[in-house]
């Protein structure tokens, strides 16, 4: 048998019945997993630790997060991958396929995103800073190996949930090194800029708008997360002004109707052509 036979992340044109069941019950699984452990220490804290927004409150870094913006951020993320799962049930072959191609990746992330709650709440932020760099490793290898899937599977288990994991890079990391003094916040506002440059890579190569709102959301979170603890700095300042960018251009990339001609990929997707090897670099244009 070929290597991929073994291989769980491996990209198929086809799966048979028993590989669908797998795929359904364990993305329900794991997707249950997140959002019960969730929704519990949101408002209950684990023995021997600290809710999710606690421990947030009681760490004024420069990457602390606003409460209600990012659970917000992250019901219609769940609300989307409910989508995801749906497709997994879709009479649609491709669909189906595309939804089960993902699907390795996205339990993964549940798995890994279950282990980051479990070790934040109670203050294992190294060990929470590892899992999360090993998510963002699995959800970067899931944009670029499959970079053509409907809107819908692409917002619930790509962008959305990368968009939130780099953010929790610096907002788990900013804790973990204590990032409580001048220097860091300094620092901080140096590597706050690295937000516009990851989001722009996204729409000006992959025309991929909805990593630019996924972020320009997570920066609002930031910016009144940050004014709210420290009116006087920096950090509030560029946040907005990186979510105001991160949205415009995104509005620019997403409304062509509006900002100019529609491109080759997105002809493609109105007469429902088959995305092309060039047009693979546009992740979202392919509607269900």
């Amino acid at each position: 048998m070929a290597v991929k036979d073994y291989n769980p992340f491996a990209k198929r044109s086809t799966f048979d019945s028993r590989s669908l069941l797998a795929y359904k019950a364990l993305t329900i699984i794991s997707w249950l997993l997140v959002l019960i452990t969730g929704a519990t220490y949101t408002f209950s804290a684990p023995h021997h630790g600290h809710t999710i927004w606690a421990i947030n409150s009681a760490h004024h870094t420069p990457f602390a997060l606003n409460k209600f913006i990012t659970s917000v951020f992250w019901v219609v993320l769940l609300i989307f991958q409910i989508g995801y799962v749906w497709h997994l049930y879709s009479a649609n072959k491709d669909w189906v396929t595309h939804a089960a191609n993902v699907g390795s990746h996205f339990i993964f992330h549940n798995l890994l995103t279950f282990g980051f709650l479990m070790l934040w709440t109670r203050g294992h932020f190294w060990q929470a800073e590892l899992l999360t760099i090993v998510n963002f490793i699995n959800l970067s290898a899931l944009y670029f190996r499959h970079p053509v899937t409907p809107r819908i599977v692409h917002i619930a288990t790509v962008s959305g949930p990368l968009a939130w994991t780099y953010t929790a890079l610096f907002w788990n990391g900013a804790i973990m090194v204590g990032a409580h003094n001048l220097g860091a916040r300094i620092v901080a506002n140096i590597f706050i800029w690295s937000f516009l440059g990851y989001g722009g890579f996204f729409i000006l190569a992959y025309k991929d708008y909805t990593m630019g709102f996924a972020l320009s959301i997570l920066m609002l979170s930031l910016a009144l997360a940050q004014i709210a603890t420290k009116a006087f700095a920096l950090q509030w300042i560029f946040a907005f002004a990186i979510m105001g960018a991160l949205a415009f251009f995104s509005l620019v990339v997403g409304v062509p109707g509006i900002f100019g001609k529609e491109g080759e990929a997105q002809r493609q997707r109105t007469e429902g052509a088959v995305v092309s090897h060039d047009a693979e670099r546009q992740p979202l244009l392919r509607d269900e």
